[in-house]
């Protein structure tokens, strides 16, 4: 079975990236003929994440620039670039099995034997277009967006991301660190910000003066965060780079914090359950009810209640045994709901229900 996953910039290091790798090697480890195909290289390197060695990386080469400084002209450009990407990309791909879109490029023109995917990463809301009519299946990776999907197309399935494996080392409660993970695009759409400014509500209380507040990832929007990180007077919140080692972060935290202001189904916050951490997150539409147990694994706040997210915090940060308890319910939970082997099933029961309508 031949394979293609597309991807907007495979090179940034964000959360959808990192689910197209995922899938990439589960689908290599089953033999599949695995490529994936990256429209955009900013980063001006390879993947940001492990793909076995099996599977093609390739980038797509524009033949013109869609980006003039006049709107009109940008918009008439941008249609015809991806009509001319779409009929290229069904001359150069006649031979897959199946193609899975991960962004915004359309298959406008298909190959019979071709059957087309979209895997709708973040909240319907935004998303929804009368072109997702296109697929032969819409995959969605919330329980709350299947309802939403569900009224407007037939062929919705539910497939949610997985845990490639589940850690096999726990982190240490006693360790007086909360961690956030994520690309810090211009929209601060992870929210970093905000969680600087709950960080602000409770740093400087005496019981907390041990602990600190680690955000790594890497974007546009880290010289704001490190400004308003300044503007706050908080040495104790660290921003770090992107790091292939991420597990290293998961295991010198105690807490792990989400605070999103839209999400699909966040991979960090299967990782952290992972590694036994408990979590705190906004409740928002999708992603963190599906993945937080609320007052068993974690806390799922109203959203944009900073208050009470603080004083959460404040509760996790003060009781080790509470911590270590949610820990370990949220770990639980996801090797039971999120493990590679259920989610891989779930693909392979797609695809052969997608070959025999052929």
């Amino acid at each position: 079975m031949k394979i293609l996953l597309t991807a907007n910039d495979i090179t940034i290091g964000g959360g959808l990236e990192r689910v197209v790798c995922n899938l990439a090697n589960a689908f290599n480890e089953l033999g599949f003929n695995v490529e994936i195909l990256s429209f955009y290289n900013s980063g001006g390197g390879g993947c940001k994440f492990d793909l076995d060695s099996n599977i093609k990386l390739t980038f797509y080469e524009a033949k013109f620039n869609v980006h003039s400084k006049n709107f009109i002209l940008k918009a008439f450009t941008k249609t015809i670039y991806r009509l001319f990407v779409a009929a290229r990309l069904k001359a150069l791909y006649k031979d897959k099995d199946f193609i899975i879109h991960n962004c915004y490029f359309y298959p406008l023109f298909k190959n019979k034997k071709t059957k087309y995917i979209k895997i709708k990463h973040s909240d319907f809301k935004n998303t929804y277009t009368y072109k997702d009519k296109i697929f032969d299946a819409l995959v969605v990776i919330s329980l709350k967006e299947m309802q939403l999907w569900q009224k407007k197309f037939n062929n919705v399935y539910y497939i949610p991301n997985f845990m490639p494996t589940l850690a096999k080392q726990e982190t240490n409660t006693r360790t007086k660190t909360l961690l956030s993970i994520g690309r810090m695009s211009e929209d601060d759409i992870k929210g970093f910000a905000r969680l600087i400014e709950i960080w602000s509500l409770l740093s400087g209380e005496k019981d907390f003066k041990e602990w600190k507040l680690v955000i790594v990832g890497e974007g546009e929007f880290k010289p704001k965060l490190e400004a308003l990180i300044k503007q706050k007077g908080l040495s104790n919140c660290i921003l770090k780079p992107f790091t292939k080692n991420i597990k290293e972060e998961y295991l010198n935290a105690s807490i792990y914090c989400l605070s999103s202001y839209k999400e699909g189904l966040p991979t960090v916050l299967l990782e952290a359950c992972s590694f036994a951490l408990p979590c705190v997150a906004f409740d928002i539409l999708t992603g963190p009810s599906d993945i937080i147990v609320d007052g068993k694994s974690g806390f799922l706040i109203l959203d944009g209640d900073l208050k009470t997210y603080a004083n959460k915090l404040k509760l996790l940060m003060s009781d080790e045994s509470l911590r270590k308890n949610f820990g370990q319910n949220a770990r639980q939970i996801v090797s039971e709901k999120f493990s590679k082997l259920k989610i891989l099933e779930k693909w392979l029961e797609l695809f052969k229900l997608l070959q025999n309508k052929a």
